[in-house]
């Protein structure tokens, strides 16, 4: 994750630099609203620099921006907690489910239409 968004104050200057990375990507304020559990009005306005709960708010909105900026890792995949829990509880070991947990996976994708086609190592 980007240094910025590690140490986020939330500050102006930090936030144009997340919202223009947005901007120049595409993700929109609803996008990234949904993805953090807010308002799309509250990520305007952590966005402008305009708002006064700006720590937690303003380092979700940063990390979202930038892990989707740099595309879904193996790397991100592998620290995400959630996902390898899901893959622990759900997988047997062996090779053939494996394949199988990976077709169903990868048949999700309809419901992310806008990733691309591969991540990235």
């Amino acid at each position: 994750m980007n240094n910025l968004c590690m140490n986020s104050t939330g500050n102006f200057n930090e936030m144009t630099v997340v919202r223009d990375i947005a901007k120049a990507q595409h993700i929109a304020q609803r996008e990234i609203a949904d993805a953090v559990g807010t308002s799309q009005s509250q990520v305007s306005r952590v966005l402008s620099g305009q708002s006064s709960r700006h720590s937690r708010l303003s380092h979700e909105i940063c990390k979202y921006v930038y892990e989707v900026a740099q595309g879904v890792s193996i790397e991100n995949v592998r620290r995400n907690e959630e996902l390898m829990s899901a893959l622990a509880t759900t997988w047997d070991g062996s090779p053939k489910h494996a394949a199988a947990l990976a077709a169903v996976i990868r048949s999700l994708r309809i419901l992310a239409p806008n990733l691309p086609r591969s991540g990235k190592n």
